[in-house]
């Protein structure tokens, strides 16, 4: 029998996975949703023997089928060991979002009957845990839109060396507030000079041009800035390779008013021209100065 390309799609509910599997099927792959693990085999033997010639199959598996995590692994060895191409591409999202699509959606968590929905993401989170780990690509998507996600897919399928879509975020913060839970990356530029202490900037933001002067016009600042872009460019690649469609640098300073603010600014001006799709963020800009 034909050998097939099997795309599993897994992960967190409310990741997206219905986007994706809906972006296969526009591929022209045959798509199957919430198929118990126990009916995977003779599944893929029906297709086999159709007379329709059927050489792509999508299938979503995840924590509806309740033997998923104990018998999803020996299933897909199964499958490889019988020279089919398995490809597993693993769904999540940030907990707040997930909590917002669903909240947003009013649907109940599949993973607990009697569970919030908290208590039913963090169950979910490890009951899958050993799944994720024979992920092939592992996609947050966080930040992306139901199109953001499709076009990824698809690139992802159609075996493009990197994603047609990355989002480079850029976020300012200040400590006092804490560090934001949704960073890829955070640097800390405490160290450089304060124009909180200068009385006439004190009540400016680092997106006034005055205080942006300020915290700029530095040897120590344009060197530091100079080195961590081209650290960024560095590891733009290898994100993309892992199949990320965005990375979010937060940048903190004490208050999340002046530098931080300043510097973020200053690299969304750097990378502008890198073809990118760029989102800003001043999380704690709005904090009442004391």
């Amino acid at each position: 029998m034909s050998k097939l390309r099997i795309c599993i799609i897994t992960g967190l509910s409310g990741s997206g996975k219905s986007t994706a599997i809906r972006a296969l099927e526009d591929e022209g792959f045959f798509c199957l949703d919430n198929l118990p693990v126990t009916l995977l085999q003779t599944f893929i033997e029906l297709v086999q023997k159709s007379s329709e010639k059927i050489k792509d199959v999508a299938i979503v598996i995840d924590i509806r089928s309740r033997d998923f995590a104990d018998r999803g692994e020996t299933f897909l060895k199964d499958l490889k060991d019988k020279g089919h191409n398995i490809e597993v591409i693993f769904l999540d999202a940030t907990d707040e979002v997930l909590i917002r699509r669903f909240s947003e959606t009013r649907r109940r968590h599949p993973a607990l009957k009697h569970g919030t929905i908290e208590e039913s993401i963090q169950y979910e989170r490890q009951h899958l845990l050993a799944f994720r780990q024979l992920a092939t690509i592992d996609i947050d998507t966080s930040e992306l839109n139901v199109h953001q996600l499709k076009e990824l897919i698809i690139s992802i399928i159609n075996g493009e060396s990197s994603p047609r879509l990355f989002t480079l975020h850029f976020q300012s913060f200040g400590y006092r507030y804490g560090v934001p839970i949704d960073s890829d990356l955070v640097i800390d530029v405490r160290f450089l000079s304060n124009p909180y202490f200068i009385p006439e900037l004190k009540s400016f933001s680092g997106l006034e041009k005055k205080v942006q002067d300020y915290v700029l016009n530095h040897t120590d600042t344009a060197e530091f800035l100079k080195r961590l872009q081209s650290f960024i460019e560095f590891l733009l690649p290898f994100y993309k390779k892992e199949g990320k469609a965005y990375l979010t640098i937060s940048i903190g300073c004490t208050g999340g008013r002046h530098r931080s603010v300043a510097i973020v600014e200053s690299l969304y001006k750097s990378f502008s021209d890198n073809k990118l799709t760029l989102k800003v963020t001043h999380r704690d800009i709005d904090k009442e100065v004391k």
